[in-house]
C-alpha cells in the first residue's frame, strides 16, 4: 500500500488517497476539497501537517465549479449554456464561476484569481490543451482544484471527455467515483546576476509544460551554464533549452528530440534545442532535482524566456533561472472514471474502467509506431 501510494502521489502533494490503481488515484470529495488557501505555500517540512489537515474534512460534494473555456464560438456558447442548465436542474445550490470577461455567460458568478478568490471545489474546462494550461495558470499561488476537461471538437493530451459526455461526467465526480492524475507542475524563480531574486513570491511561475530558454531573433546561439542541484552540468552552446514535466513531453520537448514520458512519474526533463554539440543528449532527472538555467556572461545573446507558451522574461547575460518541482499539481479527471459502469464494450484490449488515458492518446495522437502502410495509420488516416 505503502508503495502504491508513493507511486501514486508526487512530492508534497496536498491529497490523500482512498484507493489505488497503477496509473491514477481514487479520490471522495471530502478528500478534494482543500483545506488550504491559496496563498499557502507548504515546504517539505510542513507537508506531512497539511495532509494530516486534510484527513479531517467533512465529507460533501463540490459546492462550487469554475468554468474555463476558449472564445465563445456559437459551439462554446450552447455547451456553456447546456451545462449550467444541467447544473441548475440536477445539482441545485452549487455556485457556478466564470472568469470576468465581457462574455461572462448569464447565471454565471464573476472569479478573480488571487488569494483573496472565491474557494473552488471543481474546475471545468471547454476548449483545447490551451485552456487547461490557462486554468491551471489561475492558480498559481496554491492548490488547484481537481480539473474536469472537455473538449470541444479539438485534439489534445489533456482532454479526456467529449462535451457531448458531460452529464455522466459530472455524475461520476458528484458520487464520488471520479479517479485523477496528479500532473506535476515546475515551480520557476528569476535571479539577476547578482543572485537576488527577480520579482516577489506571486511573481513566481507554476507551469504545468515547460519552460524554455531561447535566443529569439538574435542570429547568435545562446550560452547557457546548467547546474543541477548547484553542481555544474555543462555549458549548453545551443538555441536554447527546454525543462520539461512529464505532461510537457508531448509539447515543445518532444518536437525538440524529447523523450516521451508517462504523466504519472515524478521527473524532471532537459532537452537542448539545436545544440552546437551532437553529444548534447536529452536526460531526464529525478523530482526532487532543483535544475538552474544562468545565461553565461561570454553568452552573445540574450535568452527568451517562455512558459506554457506564454513570454515572461528575458534574461541577459549573468541572471538565472531556478526550476524545481511544485508542491501543488495539477488534478486531472481520467475519462476512465466513466467507463467503470461497463456501458462501454470492449471487443479487445483491457476492460471498461481499467484502460490508461495516456496510452490511447500516444496511440491516436501520435501515431506512436505507426509505419506508413500500418493499419493504425489507415484507421486514424483523415481521408
Amino acid at each position: 500500500m505503502l508503495s502504491s501510494l508513493r507511486r501514486c502521489m508526487s512530492p508534497r502533494l496536498s491529497w490523500r488517497a482512498h484507493a489505488f490503481s497503477p496509473q491514477s488515484c481514487r479520490f471522495t470529495w471530502f478528500i478534494l476539497r482543500r483545506s488550504i488557501s491559496h496563498q499557502s505555500r507548504p515546504n517539505s517540512l510542513a507537508s506531512a501537517s497539511v495532509t494530516q489537515a486534510i484527513q479531517h474534512e467533512s465529507s460533501h460534494p463540490p459546492k462550487t465549479i469554475l468554468i474555463v473555456n476558449k472564445l465563445r464560438t456559437q459551439p462554446v456558447i450552447q455547451a456553456i449554456d447546456d451545462f449550467l442548465e444541467h447544473v441548475r436542474t440536477s445539482y441545485p445550490g452549487v455556485r457556478v464561476f466564470a472568469e470576468d470577461r465581457p462574455d461572462i455567460p448569464a447565471g454565471a458568478e464573476v472569479w478573480r484569481p488571487g488569494s483573496q478568490s472565491e474557494k473552488v471545489d471543481l474546475v471545468v474546462t471547454l476548449g483545447g490543451d490551451g485552456t487547461i494550461l490557462h486554468a491551471a495558470s489561475l492558480f498559481s499561488l496554491g492548490a488547484v482544484p481537481p480539473v474536469l476537461s472537455f473538449s470541444m471538437g479539438t485534439l489534445g493530451f489533456l482532454l479526456p471527455f467529449h462535451i457531448d459526455d458531460f452529464a455522466k461526467a459530472l455524475e461520476s465526480v458528484f458520487q464520488g467515483k471520479a479517479t485523477i492524475l496528479n500532473r506535476m507542475r515546475l515551480s520557476c524563480t528569476f535571479f539577476d546576476g547578482d543572485g537576488r531574486k527577480i520579482g516577489v513570491d506571486e511573481d513566481e511561475w507554476q507551469v504545468m509544460n515547460e519552460i524554455a530558454l531561447h535566443r529569439g531573433s538574435s542570429p547568435h546561439l545562446n550560452t547557457i551554464d546548467i547546474y543541477v542541484d548547484g553542481q555544474h552540468l555543462t555549458e549548453a552552446v545551443s538555441d536554447g533549452v527546454i525543462v520539461s514535466t512529464p505532461t510537457g513531453s508531448t509539447a515543445y520537448s518532444l518536437s525538440a528530440g524529447g523523450p516521451i514520458v508517462h504523466p504519472s512519474l515524478s521527473a524532471v526533463v532537459l532537452v537542448p534545442i539545436c545544440p552546437r554539440s551532437l553529444s548534447f543528449r536529452p536526460l531526464v532527472f529525478p523530482s526532487s532535482s532543483s535544475v538552474t538555467l544562468r545565461i553565461g556572461d561570454r553568452s552573445r545573446a540574450a535568452a527568451g524566456v517562455s512558459m506554457d507558451g506564454r513570454v515572461s522574461h528575458v534574461l541577459n547575460p549573468g541572471d538565472s533561472v531556478t526550476v524545481q518541482v511544485s508542491p501543488f499539481p495539477v488534478p486531472c479527471i481520467n475519462r476512465s472514471s466513466i467507463s467503470e459502469d461497463g456501458s462501454e464494450r470492449h471487443t479487445e484490449g483491457v476492460g471498461p474502467g481499467k484502460e490508461d488515458d495516456w496510452v490511447r492518446d500516444i496511440n491516436n495522437l501520435l501515431q506512436y509506431n505507426a509505419t506508413f502502410r500500418s493499419k493504425a495509420l489507415l484507421r486514424y488516416s483523415r481521408t
